[in-house]
């Protein structure tokens, strides 16, 4: 459908919006789309208010998470606000829509002593493979990153003699991120490799290179943190994301300014940074009902 086309351009394009951005909201206008055909026999720009909110209630009756929802409903806003713009339509349907209620679960993450274990362990392979999988997760500990920003990662934007890299992050925003003498010696190590390794490299650009001599892509990353961190831990969920909030609490655990936490990970508000400090806070209960003779 062209309007949906159209609006998916404007967030690929001129918004740059993030590819998992782009592929949610391509799927959330599809169902959309699909359930209004379907339910109503209309088109999208002939709905309102009352088409959305029983679409809503559907979803529900689904199973379908609170998050995901309003996840759904952001879409459909950002949508609608884009067609008026436009002159397509006179009034957002979706603009009387607001989001369901949900609360906000703590950040998983792995404690300390657990990251201790797999760095200080011999479990990483003496290969490429080996020696590439340690610096992904070292580079994903030692400085936040998101998994996006670690596979686009260039060669010239790591500063070797400063100390610093150079990242892009949501909105193609640029930010400096310092990084430690340990953190640097590992990048030094598998730079080496890499440029001795008997790989047909294709595009040199790119730090992190794959088997295939390609740029790594987002779900190598997964599967090597998954399986790394499955000999560590036994939380349930473990991706890269995981290894971010880690980094969030451990900084803050240690005392680390939630400013400098914020800027570090690229955040847009303070906000975004202060569900660190729940978890931060939860531990200091448990210490306080463990030690406290009136607790």
């Amino acid at each position: 459908m062209q309007e949906i086309q159209d609006y998916i351009n404007y967030i690929k394009f001129e918004k740059r919006f993030s590819i998992h951005t782009v592929d949610a909201y391509s799927n959330d206008l599809a169902q959309f789309h699909k359930y209004i055909q379907q339910k109503y026999e209309i088109g999208l720009l002939a709905i309102d208010y009352v088409h959305i909110r029983t679409w809503i209630v559907y979803l529900g009756n689904e199973n379908i998470s609170k998050r995901s929802i309003n996840r759904k409903i952001t879409c459909l806003r950002s949508f609608y606000k884009y067609q008026k713009v436009n002159k397509r339509i006179d009034f957002n349907p979706a603009s009387k829509i607001t989001l369901l209620k949900t609360s906000k679960p703590l950040p998983v993450y792995v404690e300390e002593d657990k990251m201790d274990d797999l760095f200080d362990s011999s479990i990483f392979p003496d290969d490429y493979k080996g020696i590439l999988s340690k610096t992904i997760i070292d580079l994903l500990y030692g400085t936040g990153m998101r998994v996006s920003e670690l596979v686009n990662l260039k060669v010239k934007d790591i500063d070797w003699s400063s100390g610093q890299i150079k990242v892009l992050g949501k909105r193609n925003k640029e930010r400096i991120i310092p990084i430690g003498e340990k953190l640097l010696n590992s990048l030094h190590l598998y730079n080496k490799v890499r440029n001795s390794a008997e790989i047909p490299i294709i595009d040199d650009s790119y730090f992190f290179i794959g088997l295939k001599g390609k740029k790594i892509y987002v779900k190598f990353v997964y599967r090597i943190i998954n399986y790394y961190l499955s000999l560590v831990t036994t939380i349930k969920k473990r991706s890269p994301h995981v290894i971010r909030h880690t980094f969030a609490t451990h900084m803050l655990n240690q005392g680390a300014d939630l400013n400098a936490i914020k800027e570090i990970l690229g955040h847009a508000s303070l906000s975004a940074t202060q569900i660190y400090t729940h978890n931060s806070i939860e531990k200091l209960k448990n210490v306080y009902k463990q030690a406290h003779p009136k607790a």
